[in-house]
């Protein structure tokens, strides 16, 4: 399965910095995926439903850790991208998910 487009709206929230649609071999989207700013640095939640208890659980997820690292960085990457398309990030910073933090914080 290879990734073909991934599109992000920016925001600018106390965590919240951005929604994001996946779309899988040109036929499969997932819709409503976000980008948040832990404590530990960003990550990718995946989209989720409120259930009756007040939880929430995600209605889409990859099921290995390999596909989720490998989803999570290319949104991430996206996320820069997208960050240094609007001058919000210097354009020679890196776009790794690791450096995402530095990205947006230099």
């Amino acid at each position: 399965m290879k990734i073909t487009n991934i599109q992000v709206r920016l925001r600018n929230e106390d965590k919240l910095k951005g929604f994001v649609n996946v779309t899988f071999d040109d036929c499969f989207v997932v819709r409503g995926c976000k980008i948040i700013q832990g404590s530990k640095g960003y990550f990718v939640s995946m989209p989720s439903q409120k259930q009756e208890d007040g939880s929430h659980r995600d209605i889409a997820h990859p099921i290995n850790a390999r596909m989720r690292e490998s989803l999570e960085d290319s949104i991430l990457k996206a996320y820069v991208a997208e960050l240094r398309s609007h001058g919000m990030i210097h354009p020679t910073q890196a776009a790794g998910s690791s450096s995402v933090h530095a990205a947006v914080h230099q």
